[in-house]
């Protein structure tokens, strides 16, 4: 199999018979079955036709994500279709068709009960399949060519002609190759064994999936109920997974691919507009306002796009839905949330500083305060009695205090318990530590955070890579003036959560979030606060890392006595002066600026510390 940005080859190899066959189940998808296939033979080598994709047949969510779009194809064979034919199977309209059901045993007789189908050249149904047979010597060769499309079947063979017309398997190959090969080159690392540079290339890898274009070559694109768009200037794209990528994705974008970080936000406006929503999604996929999880992630993005200089896009439009958002959906005029409390008032909280500060960049003022007001909200839910973040019930008072206490999951929190989602302020740290009791309390409730946690690293009630409220979490020591910790931890979660292995990362990929942190910290640097253009500095796990940037600078990291022994920082220099600072500028990242470390096996207290 090889693959183009619209379409495919398959290439099968045969031995001698009388009768090969290649057959195509149309009904099948990730996660779940299409409601609705149509193929029709358009001529002796090609196919063409479409597959529904609802709710009703799983998907997203088993279906809970609402997702309705249809997928249309253009498929060549290189053996003409002298003898094919299609199936059609039998399935009661009040069967259920998600992932659970079509592979149940009652599912699978129907299927194997289809009806074959000889006699037409076109067949439509809700779960039909089809197939060539031809002859074929030993070794022979027969290839599948595949256009796609989400927006009609002309589309489809627009793209097809694009990208595969007149091309073999390798030429294909080849050039996929090539797009993956510039594209993973963006960052060069050196030093180090081959298994690591395995691990890193591999996450560099899965940021770049997602969020995913869906627009054709031409640039039309499905909008909200299968209307169709015509873009000139940005690539539509799909599956933002707001709540995981704004911490270290998104960021690591604003470096490497500063044009997706345009694309994502003209998507997630254009959605906005088109919709008649006018509020910018926290989960979208396929135009679907999804919901899912919390906060409001499309002002990070945005705030922290727009403080970098990247603003191809209607910036009053972007600001007017993302502020939409947190009036429509964000903390009540009370100040905190009751439902899932703790997580909700503090991401919403950190979202309203990100919309007070580019409310204040746009000359916005009295909306800047108003949003740094209530960037404050935080503190209305946390205990002075307890010492941390607690739910508060609608009277205002206290949810009960769980017997777990702060490691409860749930307890006010989504997939974190308040221990974990507490360390959520990047946006007033120091009205953080001031609430924990002040920074020395602060530092050994940090430190025992991370030391009470197992070396596995899996779903645990301390630090818990496993999911997404705590990846800012090991770059708090740099804040608290001890950015040895910082150096030790994070070398620590970079050799222990991410392996390479089919189950190689602790948690779920999360569209690229839990791989971006990892090429960020193994690289060096990582932000605690999107929307600022600071970034943390930590020992990098590589010798040398250089990151190509598109302004054509290069910024780069490097080290002295770098070993697994050797993780933390005794000094460094910047553009060869003398550095003391635990963190870098956005600015000097894309100046093309030369950071140098040396390290040592034991913490040097002073360097970085002020």
């Amino acid at each position: 199999a090889t693959a183009s940005p619209h379409g495919g080859m398959l290439r099968f190899t045969f031995p001698q018979n009388e009768q090969s066959r290649i057959q195509i189940d149309l009904s099948r998808r990730v996660g779940g079955t299409s409601v609705l296939q149509y193929v029709k033979v358009a001529d002796n080598h090609t196919i063409r036709g479409w597959m529904k994709c609802t709710p009703a047949g799983g998907g997203l969510g088993d279906g809970r994500g609402k997702a309705d779009y249809t997928v249309y194809f253009y498929a060549k064979f290189s053996k003409p279709l002298t003898n094919y034919g299609f199936w059609s199977a039998d399935i009661p309209d009040e069967w259920n068709r998600k992932l659970r059901d079509i592979v149940s045993k009652p599912y699978l007789e129907r299927v194997a009960q289809s009806e074959i189908i000889r006699s037409k050249n076109e067949l439509e149904g809700k779960h039909i399949g089809f197939f060539t047979e031809f002859p074929t010597s030993e070794k022979e060769e027969v290839s599948l060519s595949v256009g796609i499309s989400f927006v009609d079947m002309e589309g489809a063979e627009k793209n097809f002609n694009a990208e595969l017309t007149g091309k073999n398997f390798n030429a294909i190959r080849c050039a996929a190759y090539e797009q993956w090969n510039k594209a993973l080159s963006v960052i060069e690392v050196t030093g180090k064994s081959e298994e690591e540079k395995t691990i890193f290339y591999t996450a560099l890898y899965h940021t770049m999936i997602d969020p995913r274009f869906v627009s054709d070559t031409d640039g039309r694109y499905p909008g909200p109920g299968n209307t169709i768009y015509q873009s000139a200037n940005f690539r539509k794209r799909t599956i933002f997974s707001g709540w995981d990528v704004f911490r270290s994705q998104f960021p690591l974008q604003t470096i490497i691919n500063r044009q997706l970080v345009n694309d994502e936000i003209n998507s997630l406006t254009t959605l906005a507009e088109q919709s008649g929503k006018e509020y910018l999604e926290r989960w979208e996929f396929f135009n679907v306002y999804t919901g899912c999880m919390v906060g409001n992630p499309g002002a990070s993005i945005l705030a922290d796009a727009y403080v970098k200089g990247i603003r191809d896009y209607d910036v009053e439009k972007a600001y007017r839905y993302a502020m939409n958002h947190s009036l429509k959906l964000g903390t009540p005029d009370r100040g905190f949330f009751t439902n899932t409390g703790i997580s909700n008032t503090l991401e919403y909280a950190y979202a309203d500083w990100c919309i007070s500060q580019l409310a204040g960049q746009l000359g916005k003022q009295e909306d800047k305060k108003r949003f740094l007001e209530r960037s404050q909200f935080y503190r209305n839910i946390f205990d002075t009695g307890k010492g941390w973040f607690r739910p508060k019930k609608d009277d205002g008072t206290w949810a009960e205090w769980p017997e777990q206490g702060r490691l409860k999951e749930g307890y006010g929190c989504t997939e974190s318990n308040p221990y974990q989602q507490g360390w959520f302020v990047p946006h007033d740290i120091g009205g953080m530590v001031e609430l924990m009791g002040g920074l020395e309390k602060t530092r050994l409730d940090l430190a025992d955070f991370f030391n009470r946690m197992p070396e596995d690293m899996l779903w645990n009630d301390y630090y818990n890579h496993a999911n997404e409220p705590v990846h800012h979490v090991p770059f708090l020591f740099n804040r608290l003036g001890q950015p040895w910790l910082t150096q030790k931890w994070t070398r620590f979660i970079c050799k222990h959560a991410y392996k390479n292995e089919v189950a190689g990362i602790v948690g779920n990929e999360d569209c690229g979030q839990m791989s971006a942190w990892y090429v960020l910290a193994a690289s060096g640097i990582h932000p605690v606060c999107p929307g600022e253009t600071r970034y943390e500095l930590t020992g990098p796990l590589f010798d040398k890392v250089v990151i190509h940037l598109e302004n054509k600078k290069q910024f780069t990291i490097a080290t002295r006595n770098n070993s697994p022994e050797n993780v933390y920082i005794q000094k460094a220099t910047l553009n060869g002066t003398p550095y003391n600072k635990c963190y870098i500028d956005y600015s000097d990242i894309m100046a093309g600026s030369i950071l140098v470390f040396e390290m040592g096996t034991k913490p040097n207290e002073q360097w970085g510390s002020n």
